[in-house]
């Protein structure tokens, strides 16, 4: 009866399972996350109490203000440079790390749940890479992150609803302007979820926020496709 545990044992000596966040080996009762980064990690709590009570004048909120009407802003922590989050990011998006993606996704969305935004929505839409960029990866990370929310949100996932027309550039080191022009047209909503997007309200999912001009881009191919309302949850905001 002991040999199972007895193998278990043995295979984490040798083959640890590591914090995703700093490669610390995780103890007994960890999981994915060591207890170190999950407490230190700058959450935000724009989000709360609930979606009727939340603040609506937000640092968030206020990067679509005048350019399109989005209902909820939301993002689980905050970015800083050369800080974790940082470090987090760029593992999920360069390093083969989709599970940080899913992880962050099933606890922001725990979190959501809690406070009621499950009834809020009807589905989750990631922000779509190229098909040549995600060939390239392997994975969307966006979609990583919509697939944890899903779990927690008991909401579907509509990955194919945008599609991304134009290989852009890297955002990376633009300009607010640079960053608007880059995607101005890069995204499409596809012909064949349209119809199902009709009156639906979309919580449209990226990494992070930072101008807000792709989150932009994607929200105004949404409403055009006639969608009922559009909110935005990422990983971060900067």
């Amino acid at each position: 009866m002991r040999a199972v545990p007895l193998l278990a044992d043995l295979l984490a000596l040798f083959y640890p399972t590591l914090c995703l966040a700093c490669d610390e080996v995780l103890v007994s009762g960890e999981a994915e996350f060591c207890t170190g980064c999950r407490t230190t990690l700058p959450y935000l709590s724009y989000h709360l109490p609930s979606p009727a009570e939340a603040p609506t004048d937000t640092p968030l909120a206020r990067r679509f203000w005048g350019k399109l009407p989005v209902r909820h802003t939301l993002a689980y922590v905050q970015f800083s440079a050369r800080g974790r989050v940082q470090q987090l990011l760029h593992r999920l998006k360069y390093e083969n790390q989709p599970d940080i993606g899913r992880v962050l996704g099933r606890w922001f969305g725990a979190e959501l749940a809690q406070a009621g935004y499950a009834a809020v929505f009807d589905g989750l839409v990631p922000v779509p890479l190229h098909p040549a960029k995600q060939r390239r990866r392997g994975y969307n990370q966006a979609a990583c992150f919509a697939e944890g929310l899903s779990e927690t949100l008991a909401l579907p996932v509509w990955g194919s609803a945008l599609v991304k027309v134009e290989q852009t550039e890297s955002q990376t080191r633009k300009s607010r302007v640079d960053r608007w022009q880059n995607v101005t047209g890069g995204f499409a909503a596809a012909p064949e979820t349209a119809a199902e997007l009709v009156g639906r309200r979309i919580l449209l999912v990226d990494d992070v926020l930072t101008t807000g001009a792709t989150l932009e881009a994607c929200a105004t191919e949404l409403l055009a496709a006639g969608v009922g309302s559009v909110s935005v949850a990422t990983i971060a905001a900067a």
